[in-house]
């Protein structure tokens, strides 16, 4: 009897969209160099352009505003590296800046850059989160000054989907003088963004979050924000990331956000409707559960739960088993055996956050999906829990 295969790990990446994957398609015979001037070149250099377009619209920005690199990491690397850019802006704006303020709960890309700039004389403070993994803005308010020449801060969380209130903080930031990026790698085609409207310096976006293809992200830079490129050479985006674009990606990524301008809507509606089902049968079902992220602020696929006496990689293989693939955190972080760090910032305790997995649903995903969960976790953590020798039902 065949398994039933129900894809749950949207946040660690997406399937194409069908639309992308015929764009894509009909970009391969365009094999140009997008910088050569010949009309191979041109052609290449037409479908980027047009892709940068869409981007550019999709949140708010001018063209000249997107830099297209190879994924969200280069992207946060990217901007976290103008902590050390010696031009002569920067020297005259920001002399004597040498901090960088980020959360406790981003991405590893962020976290581990931060670390290595502190090895090197960076200084680097870490806001704490609430419960359900809220920024306090008094907290930053208290940590901010002359001295801090960026805030980086997470819009919305990959691992327990908690969205932030960037505008408020980027507001804040700006009153003292210094710069502020958010990741929004997970927000944006999910939730509307707006850089206009966030006020924000930096923002990172990645195609493969939003039905796009691996391999390609984009790092909007505000009109006038200092920036100093991560990867030199040649001339390619403006000159602030070099090395030939990536022509197909590019493509497949301005396809996938012009097809979530006409399903985003739509789809939130729908995912918040199959989340709350999702999250009232585990807890009709399933005894001593806790969820984690906000209830209400939160993006409408992404629910993080935690199960007591029962180990979130024991419950990932067991429902792969049956054909269910869900996640224990960040893809990025599989094979550490360590408790989430975004989980047990909210204060959970240790035990609970070894028992946490992260259900994210996509476009795909349906009300039979949701009843084939309900009707497959409870007997899984019940299996689970009879061979733990420290869970006893409260």
């Amino acid at each position: 009897m065949a398994v039933r295969k129900i894809y749950m790990d949207n946040n660690a990446t997406t399937p194409l969209h069908p639309e992308v994957r015929k764009a894509m398609s009909e970009a391969m015979d365009v094999y140009g160099n997008p910088s050569s001037l010949h009309d191979f070149g041109r052609g290449a250099r037409q479908l980027v352009e047009s892709a940068r377009d869409r981007v550019a619209s999709f949140i708010g920005a001018k063209p000249e505003e997107i830099v297209f690199v190879g994924s969200g990491s280069e992207a946060n690397n990217a901007v976290l590296s103008i902590i050390s850019c010696q031009s002569k802006a920067c020297e005259h704006k920001y002399q004597g800046a040498n901090e960088i303020i980020t959360t406790k709960i981003e991405h590893p890309c962020i976290l581990e850059t931060s670390k290595c700039l502190n090895e090197r004389g960076v200084d680097v403070l870490y806001l704490d989160v609430d419960e359900h993994g809220k920024i306090d803005i008094g907290q930053l308010e208290g940590m901010i000054s002359e001295r801090t020449r960026l805030v980086s801060v997470m819009m919305a969380n990959n691992e327990i989907g908690t969205i932030q209130d960037i505008e408020a903080m980027a507001r804040l930031v700006h009153k003292h003088g210094a710069l502020f990026h958010t990741d929004a790698v997970q927000a944006v085609g999910k939730i509307p963004v707006d850089v206009r409207e966030l006020d924000v310096d930096f923002l990172t976006l990645s195609g493969h979050k939003i039905y796009g293809p691996k391999g390609v992200g984009a790092l909007y830079i505000r009109t006038g924000a200092p920036f100093c490129p991560l990867i030199r050479g040649g001339h390619q985006e403006r000159g602030r990331r070099a090395g030939t674009e990536n022509t197909l990606g590019i493509v497949g990524f301005g396809k996938a956000l012009e097809m979530r301008s006409v399903e985003m809507e739509p789809e939130e509606k729908r995912l918040l409707e199959l989340k709350a089902l999702l999250r009232k049968g585990i807890e009709e079902k399933i005894p001593d559960v806790h969820f984690v992220g906000h209830p209400t602020d939160c993006l409408p696929g992404t629910l993080n739960v935690s199960f007591e006496g029962a180990e979130g990689e024991a419950i990932l293989l067991y429902l792969d088993l049956e054909g269910i693939a869900v996640s224990t955190g960040s893809a990025c972080a599989t094979g550490s055996l360590d408790p989430s760090h975004v989980i047990l910032a909210t204060g959970l305790p240790m035990e609970w956050a070894h028992g946490s997995i992260r259900i994210s649903m996509g476009r795909e995903n349906t009300m039979e999906d949701v009843e084939y969960v309900l009707e497959v976790l409870p007997r899984v953590i019940e299996r689970i829990r009879e061979m733990s020798t420290v869970y006893t039902r409260s």
